[in-house]
């Protein structure tokens, strides 16, 4: 999660608050056509707390969203809450290791990872990470957790079977999201030096950073392996798309306000970033050259994605904002604060 809301989410109120003062402005290029996505689910959650990412154990049918202090477990069938991960204090990210039975957090207040059972959610462990642990990744090719620790400017790599940080790689900057390709190496977002680093997961070193022009502050990051193509969610409401192989800047697509996320649909070969004034912006190739399909509504606040492929529909999550309040110590600003119990999760699919 980007560093200038982290300590809204940490604080486990004020998340959606810094997203009081976007306006929705429809991002130029749009095709004027019918609408191809639309919001076909809304599941009612409430909970107290902020929140971060959100990650879909599509295998599983299971939805993790972090919720500042806890992790909820949602039920992608039946959008009921099955239970909570608790105790992980600054909750950001969540990677699964199905051929274990286990799971990993980052918890961002107490540079930890907890590792719980999938089916029990029981946490069986803490394993100290670098400073400020918050996205993560499972890379299958090296069968390693790499956590990304936002303020230590540097990657902590956990091995699954010992439960032991096996290397700590150092980074140029701030990193945001991480995406693997499957096939050795883990790309992830620097947010302070708008680029992309490539993380050679055998070795666990870098191999290489390339600059994406015109991207600000890139935060989310999705893949379409069998292309190698990179899609990164930018600050100044643009997606940037790089090739995986060269680090060439192919394009950049208007895209919406406040994105914090990124996905991609394999088989529907769109990108998805979610953006926190309201609205996802979905892009795909027309004509040989990537462009925005469309914006689509969803909520104020929704800045997070992750893509469910049994159902092809992409998640986001946020809540309604209540009035803006007097100015505090805790909340200097005076920024609008989410409303108690309704959080909700998006989901948002073809018509």
């Amino acid at each position: 999660m980007k560093t200038k809301f982290a300590n809204l989410i940490l604080c486990g109120t004020f998340l959606v608050a810094a997203m009081g003062t976007c306006v929705f402005v429809a991002a130029p290029g749009a095709a004027q056509t019918a609408a191809t996505y639309t919001v076909v689910r809304t599941m009612q959650l409430g909970g107290d707390g902020g929140w971060d990412y959100v990650y879909a154990d599509s295998a599983a049918r299971r939805l993790y969203v972090a919720r500042a202090t806890r992790f909820m477990v949602v039920d992608l069938d039946s959008g009921k809450l099955v239970g909570e991960i608790p105790d992980t204090p600054g909750a950001h990210g969540v990677a699964v290791v199905s051929d274990l039975g286990i799971g990993f957090t980052t918890n961002g207040r107490e540079n930890t990872s907890s590792v719980f059972d999938l089916k029990t959610l029981k946490v069986s462990e803490k394993i100290k990470t670098g400073e400020g642990p918050d996205a993560i990744v499972y890379d299958p090719a090296s069968e390693h957790v790499f956590i990304m620790d936002g303020h230590g400017k540097a990657a902590s790599v956990i091995d699954p079977k010992s439960r032991k940080v096996v290397a700590t790689i150092a980074l140029s900057g701030k990193p945001e999201a991480p995406v693997s390709d499957g096939k050795g190496r883990v790309y992830v977002n620097i947010e302070d030096k708008n680029s992309v680093a490539v993380i050679e997961s055998s070795a666990n070193k870098v191999i290489a950073e390339w600059p994406m022009a015109g991207c600000d502050e890139p935060s989310g990051l999705a893949m379409d392996q069998d292309k190698g193509h990179l899609f990164a969610a930018c600050g100044n409401k643009l997606m940037a798309i790089v090739d995986s192989k060269t680090g060439k800047l192919l394009a950049t697509v208007a895209t919406g306000d406040g994105s914090d996320g990124a996905a991609f649909d394999p088989k529907a070969k769109v990108a998805v970033t979610s953006n926190g004034e309201g609205n996802m912006s979905f892009v795909g190739e027309r004509d040989g050259k990537y462009a925005l399909i469309e914006n689509v509504p969803t909520k104020k606040g929704a800045r997070t994605v992750t893509f469910d492929p049994a159902t092809g529909q992409m998640l986001t999550v946020s809540a309604d904002l209540g009035p803006a309040p007097k100015p505090s110590p805790e909340n200097p600003r005076g920024r609008p604060l989410p409303l108690p119990n309704s959080f909700v999760v998006i989901a948002v699919g073809k018509k």
